[in-house]
């Protein structure tokens, strides 16, 4: 169940502030772990008047805890995925609805119509486990699409590229949904000349190959394709919201969605635009859950409100969550 059922019509960044301190309040009283998280930083519903003020639980919470905000049962359990002995995230989802309102709604203000599009997805890594919401998401995206091409591919690359190449040169709107290594094993395997196609990276190695900063992943990818940019999707299992960049690493939100850059040396003050911080995220989907996370990338954000995703803190990096102690 929804509270605040106006979150996905948001309209003004006022709004958007009047509905977050109301969503503070609400997961401050309904949320033991969020509740013990802000005494430990002798915050508490009264004194929190401004979002600046609103504490973030580190991400990791969600390895170690329960992280709800809602007495109703799990109606889906979302999990990363994690190198063997790691332990996961657990995103108990108990209103799967909010979800699917987030990513439809987010992905229709972006790209229009889902029926538009055949969507291929190549994601191996993640149907090869279960608990993945990227999976849910990309799933509910090709059902909606009601085109008989759209579907999964798991390590089938040569009929991939054959149907890509197919409807693209019959003029058919395409989006390829892929995980970072996979794509590039694809233009590995043939390069590509798209003139229908937009590609889409969810981001990620998954081990299988050495990083890379983006410029030089985007621009591989782009001559491999054949296309003159290369669209990205910000999203993790802690998140019911996604943030989508239309090419050069520049991502923005949905209105119920919105990100604060902290300052890597003390996780409780802010950074002026265009300084390089950790990621804070307010997603109002996450309602039942916990709608303010600090994250564990770094990035920037930009006088209008968009944000670049700029890489992650190691681990001899987490003095800005030094919050973990409790």
């Amino acid at each position: 169940m929804n509270p605040y059922p106006d979150l996905f019509s948001i309209s003004s960044q006022k709004e958007f502030e009047k509905i977050a301190l109301k969503v503070f309040r609400h997961q401050y009283d309904n949320n033991k772990v969020y509740q013990d998280f802000c005494s430990f930083l002798k915050k508490d519903k009264t004194t929190v008047k401004s979002i600046e003020e609103i504490p973030f639980i580190p991400i990791q919470f969600f390895k170690s805890h329960e992280i709800l905000s809602s007495q109703n049962p799990t109606q889906e359990t979302f999990t990363s995925s994690g190198t063997t002995g790691t332990t996961t995230s657990k995103h108990l989802v108990t209103d799967v609805n909010l979800y699917e309102q987030s990513f439809r709604k987010a992905f229709s203000q972006f790209y229009g119509n889902i029926e538009d599009y055949v969507v291929l997805a190549l994601l191996p890594s993640y149907l090869e486990r279960d608990g993945s919401s990227l999976i849910y998401m990309v799933n509910d995206l090709i059902a909606g699409s009601n085109h008989p091409e759209s579907g999964f591919y798991l390590n089938n690359y040569d009929a991939l590229l054959h149907k890509l190449i197919e409807l693209d040169s019959s003029g058919q709107n395409v989006l390829l949904i892929g995980v970072t290594y996979a794509l590039l094993d694809l233009v590995e395997k043939q390069s590509f000349q798209l003139k229908n196609t937009i590609v889409m990276e969810t981001g990620g190695m998954k081990g299988k190959r050495k990083e890379m900063i983006r410029e030089e992943l985007h621009s591989i990818l782009c001559n491999g394709f054949g296309v003159p940019t290369i669209h990205s999707e910000y999203g993790m299992t802690e998140l019911l919201s996604q943030a989508y960049s239309l090419g050069n690493g520049v991502f923005e939100c949905p209105p119920w969605m919105s990100i604060l850059i902290r300052d890597t040396e003390d996780a409780l003050t802010y950074v002026d635009y265009g300084k390089t911080g950790g990621i804070n995220v307010i997603d109002l989907a996450n309602i039942n859950s916990c709608s303010f996370i600090a994250t564990q990338d770094l990035g920037k954000k930009n006088p209008n409100h968009s944000f670049e995703v700029l890489g992650r803190f190691d681990s001899s990096d987490i003095r800005g969550c030094n919050l973990m102690v409790i």
